[in-house]
């Protein structure tokens, strides 16, 4: 969509008309590409085995409702398609609204959605002073790391802000510290499986923790319990498969992150004056979430697909170098591709 003249409250509207009115069904059928469908091994069936039925689980991340000027608008049309497909639970991966009281609206909403509406805290909830507490309090969570059964489903939720790693180059931390990786273990051997790791950033791939491998090894060694570990932060749409466990990167609800170097404007000048971190980003036109299944009928893992259009240029046309394993128009897209994670069939 090119910049256009007009106020800011218009185009937050544009937006959500785009999905509101199509609907999450309608923006996923729209996508040109086919599914992807890999294979999981055949000791990942007894853990999906176990459950009594499909359970469904509403995945956004990386909403960034401090950056952008239309995170509400991007989180009503979360809500809206959330309440037409009656999910058994709604997850946001980080980086989602700073915990302050100007932030209630879009928090509250996503509480609202589900009486299972699930959080896990990101590197940029903690800027600007914010804490721990006070993401526990303002939205609600149990604690920063902890885990929580949705019908039969295990989710084992990572808080991946720990200080203290031994190969820490600076920046915002990235590390799950010993105190959290023991307890990682004891849940996993305690737990009777099917597990999802749940993190904001990644245990594998791009962006990954900074003891990656050490946690890479714990799954591993699980691998008949855990089907599946699940990240935001990376703001791209991939995975990784590792000892048969999909690590799936979900691509964030709004924008890549493209940085000063690139800075632009692809909204009209009265946003970019308010907002002024959206000139860093290349934004998403529709807000991208995906609804995760897994189901002991099929034997599946299966995630929806989502695609939009850039705001204004790419990342590709403002010359964005791609970094190592990422691709202009594959893994940087404004898209989540509709996957499928097969165990081979009774």
């Amino acid at each position: 969509m090119p910049r256009t003249s007009g106020s800011e409250d218009a185009v937050a509207t544009s937006v959500a008309g785009a999905t509101s009115r199509r609907g999450f069904l309608r923006s996923a059928s729209a996508a040109a590409f086919a599914t992807v469908t890999l294979p999981l091994p055949r000791w990942t069936a007894a853990a999906v085995d176990r459950l009594p039925k499909a359970v469904r689980i509403g995945v956004l991340t990386d909403l960034h409702h401090d950056v952008m000027h239309d995170g509400l608008v991007r989180m009503e049309a979360f809500a809206a398609s959330m309440s037409e497909r009656n999910p058994d639970a709604v997850l946001q991966l980080g980086d989602f609204a700073y915990p302050k009281a100007d932030n209630r609206p879009v928090i509250d909403l996503f509480n609202r959605i589900h009486d299972r509406s699930l959080h896990v805290i990101g590197n940029h909830d903690l800027d600007a002073g914010h804490t721990r507490a006070q993401c526990l309090d303002v939205w609600g969570m149990p604690s920063r790391y902890h885990d929580t059964n949705v019908a039969g489903l295990n989710l084992v939720v990572l808080d991946g802000n720990d200080q203290g790693s031994p190969s820490h180059r600076g920046g915002y931390a990235s590390y799950v510290g010993p105190e959290q990786t023991a307890w990682l273990k004891d849940r996993i051997a305690a737990l009777d499986g099917p597990i999802v790791v749940v993190s904001h950033q990644p245990l594998a791939g791009p962006g990954a923790v900074d003891n990656a491998a050490e946690l890479q090894q714990i799954l591993a060694a699980a691998s008949d319990k855990v089907i599946l570990a699940v990240n935001g932060h990376s703001h791209i749409d991939d995975v990784i498969m590792l000892a048969g466990i999909p690590f799936v990167h979900v691509n964030s609800a709004s924008y890549y992150w493209v940085g000063g170097k690139h800075k632009h404007e692809s909204y009209p000048a009265a946003v970019h004056e308010k907002h002024p971190w959206v000139s860093h980003t290349c934004p998403y036109r529709d807000p991208l979430f995906t609804m995760l299944t897994v189901d002991p009928e099929t034997r599946e893992i299966r995630l929806e697909g989502c695609r939009s259009d850039w705001v204004g240029p790419s990342p590709a046309d403002l010359g964005v170098a791609s970094g190592p394993g990422l691709g202009h128009g594959e893994e940087i897209t404004p898209a989540i591709r509709k996957r499928r994670f097969n165990v081979p069939v009774r």
